[in-house]
């Protein structure tokens, strides 16, 4: 027979050397190149902020973190990678509401779980879009407010096209849920990337686009796109003249492009604690605060458990949208 006073001194050595793994993990990690996985294609607004924390991350770490991107069926296939890769910390995802949010509902068969398949890092900052057009625009020229536009929009139903980083994109959904606010008909153009999509509107060739404040902002800028209204609760101090939806007769109308870091699910947890350090260390940095506020996102840097409980209340919610609009992936 085992007495208990033996299981006393086994099970404190079990945990000794449980804790004796966390640490030499945090301790080694890493020791060599880290990809951070990026589901969409360069030059988009995904890529912009995770070249800027891999590159501080190099930095603080002494190894390489490296964006790839891989790009594709709206970041699923990269979100997919990254949850069928080596769960050990060396391959990263920068996902976002696209990867971990809309996905779910809009491909039928999915091939990972969000919740399941991934372990939540960070959240590291959540961007209203603009809803923004060309002041060259012809059937715009005159719109200098939400307000003109949706009743541009009603006068002609269907006759206003909307550009979008492709089906079932965040900003697909986002003008999804600004139609049905406002009880207006558009058609949607479908890209594949915000960058060709952005382009097009501000050449003329879409009339409008909701689009993150981080890549439409310099465009507004200087003067080739004008912004008519923007998705937060509260105006931007980067455009402090720009409306917020939501005042301009739909209270409560809100929605931010967030993003957020995960590993593969099954990651040791020292390994896990170190990411998450590291990467909170950086987001909280006077450098990278600066630079996400500069391109209009807060610098959020949530604990898993928190970053968690967000992508639960985000899939419920755009379910919805989903469901309401009928939208479908390319």
């Amino acid at each position: 027979m085992i007495s208990v006073r033996n299981l006393v001194p086994a099970a404190l050595a079990v945990t000794l050397a449980f804790a004796a793994t966390v640490a030499l993990a945090q301790d080694s990690y890493p020791s060599r190149p880290v990809k951070l996985i990026v589901p969409f294609s360069a030059g988009g607004s995904t890529d912009l902020v995770a070249r800027q924390i891999a590159q501080e991350m190099t930095v603080r770490t002494g190894q390489p973190f490296v964006v790839d991107n891989k790009p594709g069926a709206g970041s699923t296939i990269g979100a997919d990678f990254v949850a069928k890769s080596p769960a050990d910390g060396y391959t990263l995802l920068l996902g976002t509401i696209s990867s971990h949010a809309t996905a779910v509902s809009l491909y039928p068969k999915l091939p990972y779980d969000p919740l399941k398949d991934f372990a939540p890092i960070t959240e590291i900052t959540a961007i209203p879009n603009l809803i923004v057009t060309s002041p060259q625009n012809a059937k715009l020229a005159k719109a200098e407010s939400l307000d003109d536009l949706v009743k541009i929009a009603k006068a002609q139903p269907g006759a206003l096209t909307y550009a979008s980083s492709g089906s079932g994109s965040s900003n697909h959904l986002a003008t999804e849920q600004l139609k049905a606010a406002a009880g207006i008909s558009l058609t949607h153009i479908p890209y594949k990337g915000s960058g060709p999509a952005l382009k097009d509107v501000a050449a003329g060739h879409v009339d409008l686009m909701l689009d993150v404040v981080l890549s439409s902002l310099p465009q507004v800028k200087a003067g080739r796109l004008k912004a008519l209204g923007i998705t937060s609760l509260k105006r931007s101090a980067l455009l402090p003249d720009v409306p917020t939806v939501a005042e301009q007769g739909y209270p409560g109308f809100e929605v931010l492009g967030w993003y957020g870091l995960f590993a593969p699910a099954g990651t040791p947890s020292g390994v896990l604690g170190r990411l998450h350090m590291e990467f909170t260390a950086v987001l909280r940095s006077e450098k990278m605060r600066a630079t996400l506020e500069s391109q209009g996102g807060p610098v959020i840097a949530s604990t898993p458990t928190e970053f968690s409980g967000l992508i639960r209340s985000e899939i419920t919610r755009w379910k919805k949208v989903v469901e309401q609009s009928g939208a479908k992936p390319d």
